[in-house]
């Protein structure tokens, strides 16, 4: 036995949980851009970049296992303000502000990070912090 873990290549999914799907998609689709690739009574998933996907649970429906023809999917969920950020490129930095300004989107934060990244930072429709962020921030971005 090797005390090496095996690679890991990325985080290929990141879950938020929400109250309501509807208002969540309006959201994600009407101000962030996102285009659904999955949508049904429990879930939206969105891709992210070349390798990413973003799934919106509503809450409570995910509390119990879920028997899928390939196997189960075993019970999760997340309560609270959860914080997750998107990879933006340095010269879209304005064009967020703008378009959160024009969805009249509350900015809660702009940071300039010590090796040169920008953070952009609001809240969705249930709390959750979003975060754009620019090369720079941590050494592997």
């Amino acid at each position: 036995m090797t005390d090496t873990a095996p690679t890991l290549n990325g985080i290929v999914e990141t879950a938020l949980y929400v109250d309501e799907l509807a208002r969540a998609r309006a959201f994600y689709e009407g101000v962030m851009g996102l285009r659904p690739m999955l949508l049904g009574d429990r879930l939206a998933a969105y891709p992210v970049g070349p390798n990413s996907v973003l799934l919106l649970f509503r809450k409570g429906l995910t509390d119990q296992p879920l028997d899928t023809p390939g196997g189960t999917i075993p019970p999760h969920g997340g309560d609270g303000s959860l914080h997750y950020a998107f990879a933006i490129s340095a010269d879209h930095v304005d064009g967020w502000l703008a378009r959160f300004a024009g969805h009249g989107i509350a900015i809660e934060s702009v940071v300039s990070w010590p090796k040169g990244a920008r953070s952009i930072y609001v809240r969705d429709p249930d709390g959750h912090l979003v975060e754009l962020v620019t090369p720079g921030l941590w050494d592997n971005y």
